[in-house]
């Protein structure tokens, strides 16, 4: 007999053996999720104090997969670090203090989805930091103010309001493919690192 396997591929990595097992036995029991080894994953659910070298190191592990998408759950993060997790390829942060079995899940199928999603305070915080970085390289000998088409502000409206791929499609009446295009085309032309880095340089250039 064959078995068929279900569920979002994901795997756990913690800084210690008792938070490995808290955060694993809180997700075992969800339909929705398997538990996997590293190669196997499409979600990284990275628990950490901070991101620190350690951290960094596993972020980036991660992200050299390409089709693995990063949660990060941290107990605290300064600016820098926010930066350092966007650009490492992290698509949802969690506080400790508020992660729960439910809450770590349904970032767990956003990432998936190729959702993005970041607590309101940490936003505004990526915003700063993404405003100086673009202003810094508008200032630049060759740089200069690089606008949005409409097409591009309307799937940045979208994921800003937290649509999936697929529900943005059917949204505008685009195919997938097309809407993966476009975000992949403003983040190569902005260097920005995933959609959530889209969507704080959206915002804080007051384009949406």
């Amino acid at each position: 007999m064959t078995m068929t396997l279900s569920g979002i591929p994901v795997v756990v990595h913690a800084p210690d053996p008792i938070t490995l097992a808290g955060v694993t036995s809180g997700l075992r029991g969800r339909s929705e999720l398997r538990l996997v080894d590293d190669a196997d994953a499409e979600v990284a659910v990275v628990v950490a104090d901070t991101v620190d070298e350690s951290t960094r190191g596993a972020l980036r592990r991660y992200a050299r997969v390409s089709r693995t998408r990063t949660v990060l759950v941290a107990a605290h993060l300064k600016e820098a670090q926010l930066l350092d997790a966007v650009e490492a390829g992290v698509v949802a942060i969690l506080w400790r203090h508020e992660a729960s079995a439910d809450t770590l899940t349904r970032a767990v199928l956003a990432a998936a989805r190729g959702g993005a999603d970041l607590p309101p305070d940490l936003l505004g915080r990526l915003l700063k930091q993404v405003g100086r970085i673009q202003r810094g390289a508008a200032q630049a000998p060759g740089g200069g103010a690089i606008g949005l088409a409409q097409r591009e502000l309307d799937v940045l409206g979208l994921v800003a309001d937290g649509m999936d791929t697929a529900e943005i499609a059917a949204k505008l009446s685009y195919s997938e493919r097309t809407v993966k295009n476009v975000l992949h085309g403003v983040m190569s032309r902005l260097h920005l690192r995933n959609r959530a880095h889209a969507v704080a340089y959206a915002i804080r250039e007051g384009y949406i």
